[in-house]
């Protein structure tokens, strides 16, 4: 099994700074593209970003440049840097991974619980 656990996750005013992490740990062979999304109240969950092993990045557009993806691939673990952060950007934060348990199994996507960001003054 695959625990993917978010942390970081804070109350900030506007135009501040949070880094989510988001820690994969459990028996697996490889973890391959590791994600972040979000969901704010009453919306459906959508894409932040996302990055492969390679370090290859995938922004969903309205990040604007704001928001930040990263990964140490040694410590599997990814990471979010936002920065400006908007009220608009208070959502639940969930990691998501694709894992391959052991060599040959196919691979599945893996959820985080989530970890709140609110963003308000």
């Amino acid at each position: 099994q695959v625990q993917l656990v978010e942390s970081g996750g804070d109350l900030v005013q506007p135009g501040g700074s949070l880094r989510l992490s988001c820690l994969a740990s459990g028996s697996f062979f490889e973890i391959y593209m590791m994600g972040w999304y979000r969901q704010a109240p009453g919306k459906g969950r959508e894409l932040v970003a996302r990055i492969g092993t390679d370090g290859g990045t995938d922004y969903a557009d309205y990040m604007k440049g704001r928001f930040t993806i990263s990964r140490d691939n040694h410590k599997n673990t990814v990471y979010l840097q936002m920065n400006s952060l908007e009220p608009e950007d208070t959502a639940v934060y969930y990691c998501n991974g694709e894992a391959r348990r052991n060599r040959g199994e196919p691979v599945l996507t893996y959820w985080g619980q989530g970890t709140q960001v609110t963003v308000s003054s």
